[in-house]
């Protein structure tokens, strides 16, 4: 009687990084940031959300957390990446910014070579790493959403926040032309005003970038939406049947189809995904 076959090993799930950003301020970046990492985590992905937005760190605030440790402490090797991590609301994991990257660009090579370890040391144990970056161009923000496979740019249809997204995806195009991005339209009045404004950005970048960036979705101007954050406490986590929630979910639902199924040619292992990011990142900072 011939042995019983071995039954295929299961794929390996590749911790995946991904940035989030806007080409400025006051768009809703980081609490659209929190309420997608929660609806990623609600279908069974495990996440780390990484508040990297300098000087406006704020992810914390949105949670009505108070972390005692922040990526201040990592950085100057006080603490390991594990001992930083927090749970907010349902259980979701993060690392709180503080003032810590300010000081990113200007390690010194000890500090570098502990913060890449401690961060390597993340592959596998989460299968997305969301890097909520500061608004606008600044160094410390292009790092990162340069070194990123995928960045999730956020607009709302005012004009200045349409020109300024623009703005940031053409730069990080020139530097970096490999990554992908794709398109979230916030507080929008109702879905036709949330196409228009993102066909205004498609266009300009189809015609003058050679890009398509496709559309995640459109998260409507919900008035619970700003009584969730003054309450602080994460709006689909507050009014999980709002307007607001059953469009994010939607949104994740897309954003789940969009993942390629396989790693990048060349990246096998777990650990893929961050050691890419890494080398990418510290190629930028030379």
């Amino acid at each position: 009687m011939p042995p019983a076959e071995r039954p295929a090993p299961a794929p390996e799930r590749q911790t995946r990084i991904l940035t989030i950003t806007s080409g400025k301020g006051g768009v809703g970046k980081s609490n659209f940031t929190l309420n997608f990492a929660l609806q990623l985590q609600s279908q069974g992905y495990r996440v780390l959300v990484f508040d990297a937005d300098i000087g406006m760190a704020n992810i914390d605030v949105l949670m009505g957390a108070s972390p005692k440790y922040n990526l201040y402490h990592l950085l100057k090797r006080e603490k390991s990446i594990e001992e930083i991590v927090c749970l907010g609301p349902n259980d979701l994991r993060f690392i709180a910014g503080g003032s810590g990257f300010n000081d990113l660009l200007s390690l010194t090579k000890e500090e570098l070579d502990y913060f890449t370890e401690q961060v390597l040391s993340l592959s596998g144990t989460v299968d997305y790493i969301l890097f909520d970056t500061g608004a606008g161009l600044s160094k410390e923000s292009m790092t990162f959403i340069t070194a990123a496979e995928q960045t999730i740019v956020v607009t709302t249809p005012e004009p200045t926040s349409i020109t300024d997204a623009y703005a940031i995806i053409k730069m990080v195009h020139a530097q970096q032309p490999d990554v992908r991005f794709q398109l979230v339209v916030n507080r929008v009045t109702d879905r036709k005003e949330g196409k228009q404004t993102a066909d205004k950005i498609r266009m300009v970048s189809n015609q003058f970038l050679h890009l398509d960036i496709p559309t995640l979705g459109y998260i409507p101007d919900d008035a619970n939406v700003s009584k969730a954050v003054k309450r602080q406490i994460p709006f689909s986590v507050l009014f999980p049947d709002s307007a607001a929630t059953r469009e994010l979910k939607e949104l994740v639902r897309r954003f789940e189809m969009s993942q390629p199924m396989s790693a990048p040619e060349g990246e096998t292992s777990e650990a893929g995904g961050v050691k890419r990011f890494l080398s990418r990142m510290l190629s930028f900072m030379k």
